[in-house]
């Protein structure tokens, strides 16, 4: 497994040491909010190993996330493709942080490094990113990272019952977007 280095962020693989923190991470109702209900342990522990799998057989997926200064695991971030029961295709870029991480520009950071792998080292000519349409704290990201909506692939998630997390927005961006000039400044950013 890739690991990825920003400016304050390491982009790293899972280390079983993380548990504990995604655990708590996952259980807060506030960084959950734009997901659905708070995770138990043990369904923690199943996404990450999970992801470590996902990871080890398709080259990418979600890597674990550390402050540099100071070696804190701070949340996720990556690429994951995009499951076959959505009404499109491709990969998605991704991040979720824990609450004490939120308003650092953490999400924006790390969501630049995961387009760069997903553009140089994986070659995918265009990435998506997908919410609920209320995350309008991802979806400022989104747009900071240079991807843009169009209201017309807005969509409802069929995998979330009826309610507030269904209706999801659309964000894509293409290797030559990403490639584009354009003054990206860090700002706050949540869960997604």
């Amino acid at each position: 497994m890739p690991e990825l280095r920003t400016e304050r962020l390491v982009l790293r693989p899972w280390r079983d040491s993380d548990r504990a923190p995604w655990a708590a991470m996952n259980a807060d109702p506030e960084v959950r909010e734009h997901l659905g209900e708070p995770l138990t342990r043990e369904q923690s522990d199943a996404v990450l190993s999970a992801m470590r799998a996902d990871f080890r057989a398709r080259g990418f997926g979600w890597w674990a996330l550390e402050a540099r200064g100071t070696g804190e695991f701070v949340g996720r971030a990556g690429l994951d493709v995009v499951g076959p029961d959505m009404p499109f295709a491709g990969v998605d870029v991704g991040w979720r942080l824990t609450r004490s991480a939120w308003g650092n520009g953490y999400a924006t950071e790390a969501a630049l490094a995961c387009l760069a792998f997903g553009f140089e080292t994986l070659g995918l000519s265009e990435v998506i990113a997908t919410t609920t349409v209320r995350n309008l704290r991802s979806q400022a990201v989104m747009r900071r990272i240079g991807m843009t909506r169009n209201p017309a692939d807005d969509f409802d998630d069929p995998s979330v019952p009826e309610g507030p997390l269904r209706p999801c927005v659309l964000y894509r961006i293409s290797r030559t977007d990403a490639r584009a000039p354009r003054t990206a400044s860090a700002g706050p950013s949540g869960p997604r």
